[in-house]
């Protein structure tokens, strides 16, 4: 099976069981041994994989770290576990770095069986850097990442290899960053740049201010651009209805939709469904996002999850709304058609930030 298959069958299975992990333990068991698995490595053999490994550091003796992965004798990446409901921070990340120096260990992933921070020496050597050089959801990634954790898989590993992208995973990671800050909510600096590429007067603090609603403004319409364009690939594509899949309710009952039921899904329906999936193509996997309709309104659900709604469309009268979700309370906002969905796209996307 390849990577991605793997990875995204893992993935598949996390949401059904997330309530049930309430250990380190369980979360090691559940994700974590089944990711290493993933990327090749036996699991259940101690000369390749070895639980609980000493890593004695100065006067202090029995200082373990979850797991060591050994290729060729070598100790080539230190895992250390938590929770799958804890937060991966600087104190968990300070018991990694006296690990790390102990070791041979040249990688060292931090993890809660979610999120997975990968760690080097590019800074200094034999001294573990402050920030992860990759970072890795398991439940949001593209594909382009999974090329990268390829490379730390038991057929490709190769130290020199990753050595030579590291650098560049990080300053890249750490620009798209201050991309994303900047473009949420740009600083002067940042506005003055363009301002100054295309306004020939001096730059006064209202003419900062003007530019800055202005900027802001730019970067909604770009984004519903680019949103656009790929929707219209995807439509020209003949992307079709999804398959209403087994509802994840706690009672695991299906719940059946059809004409019989009285429930039609109308054009428009699945227009703006494929709308808010092209809105989500970069916060989050768009197979998790599924249309279920109803007689009163079309349901769209992340993971299929009554308890995780994203929006509603209610396009079953002659007024046209559209329900989005902030603390799982429904705002009904009157929309003229399906492609003014694209002006409420980024509380579409917080809805999501908010469940992840």
């Amino acid at each position: 099976m390849d990577l991605i298959d793997s990875i995204k069958g893992i993935a598949s299975r996390i949401p059904k069981q997330m309530e049930h992990i309430q250990t380190e333990e369980a979360t090691k068991n559940a994700f974590i041994m089944p990711f290493i698995s993933a990327l090749g490595y036996d699991v259940f053999n101690p000369l390749e994989v070895i639980p609980e490994f000493t890593a004695d550091i100065g006067t202090k003796k029995g200082e373990k770290v979850d797991y060591a992965i050994k290729k060729d004798n070598d100790i080539i990446i230190l895992i250390e576990c938590k929770w799958s409901g804890a937060n991966l921070h600087k104190d968990h990340t300070s018991q990694l770095y006296r690990y790390f120096s102990a070791t041979e260990a040249r990688f060292a992933i931090l993890t809660n069986g979610i999120d997975y921070e990968f760690y080097s020496d590019i800074d200094e050597p034999n001294k573990m850097d402050a920030k992860p050089f990759f970072s890795f959801n398991i439940l949001n990634f593209e594909d382009h990442q999974i090329n990268e954790l390829k490379k730390f898989t038991k057929s490709s590993f190769s130290l020199e290899d990753i050595l030579t992208t590291a650098s560049t995973l990080k300053y890249t990671g750490a620009i798209k960053k201050i991309l994303d800050e900047e473009l949420k909510n740009p600083s002067k600096e940042f506005v003055r740049f363009f301002t100054a590429k295309i306004y020939d007067k001096k730059l006064t603090q209202q003419v900062i201010e003007q530019f800055t609603h202005i900027v802001k403004e730019a970067r909604v319409q770009f984004i519903n651009e680019q949103i656009t364009e790929r929707l219209k690939s995807a439509l020209s594509a003949n992307e079709v209805l999804p398959e209403i899949e087994q509802a994840q309710e706690p009672d695991n009952t299906v719940e059946v939709q059809s004409e019989k039921d009285g429930i039609i899904t109308t054009q428009d329906e699945i227009d703006g469904y494929n709308i808010v999936k092209a809105i989500l193509y970069e916060t989050v996997d768009v197979d998790r996002v599924i249309m279920r309709d109803t007689k009163s309104y079309c349901g769209i659900l992340l993971d299929n999850n009554n308890r995780k709604p994203i929006c509603r469309l209610h396009f079953n009268y002659s007024q046209k709304y559209l329900g989005v979700i902030t603390d799982k309370n429904e705002e009904r906002i009157e929309i003229d058609g399906v492609n003014d969905i694209f002006k409420y796209a980024e509380r579409i996307r917080t809805t999501i930030k908010e469940y992840e």
